[in-house]
């Protein structure tokens, strides 16, 4: 079964801010803002939604940047998480429940304490690529396969 997801990576003044995932899927990582989309509710505005909630924020003009999806050996079920850039936002980030924000400089991002499939769509992702991928996951989460493509904007 296909689950959607909206990850939402917010940037300013060439930093980008990341929340350490507290509790749940992907704790102890380094993480965009997002999360699953509810029934009846449009992709963007669970993404607006989940980035107040996780870190307090107002999200305001997303710039949708492609599609991944994410598979684990062993599981059914095949995470698609929207991907979004956010460079305009109200507020100041806040720790939730879930997430404590901190601003990293593009060139010091936390790749080894984040998804291990981070570390190759990000930097695509950063160059101001639009990117379609899907990732398989092996039972102890490293990255077991991949296909990473641009997605070319008319």
């Amino acid at each position: 079964m296909i689950k959607l997801y909206t990850l939402v990576l917010i940037e300013h003044n060439n930093q980008i801010l990341l929340g350490m995932k507290k509790r749940g899927f992907g704790a102890g990582w380094w993480n965009g803002f997002g999360g699953k989309v509810q029934p009846e509710e449009g992709i963007e505005a669970a993404a607006i939604r989940e980035v107040e909630e996780e870190v307090g924020l107002k999200a305001k003009n997303l710039i949708d940047r492609g599609v991944l999806t994410f598979s684990f050996e062993g599981e059914e079920d095949v995470h698609e998480a929207h991907i979004f850039e956010c460079q305009e936002f109200e507020g100041e980030p806040k720790e939730s429940e879930e997430m404590l924000p901190k601003w990293f400089d593009i060139s010091l991002i936390p790749y080894d304490k984040m998804w291990p499939a981070d570390r190759i769509w990000i930097p695509v992702y950063l160059e101001g690529r639009n990117i379609s991928g899907k990732f398989h996951f092996t039972k102890d989460k490293k990255v077991g396969s991949y296909n990473l493509e641009e997605i070319k904007t008319q």
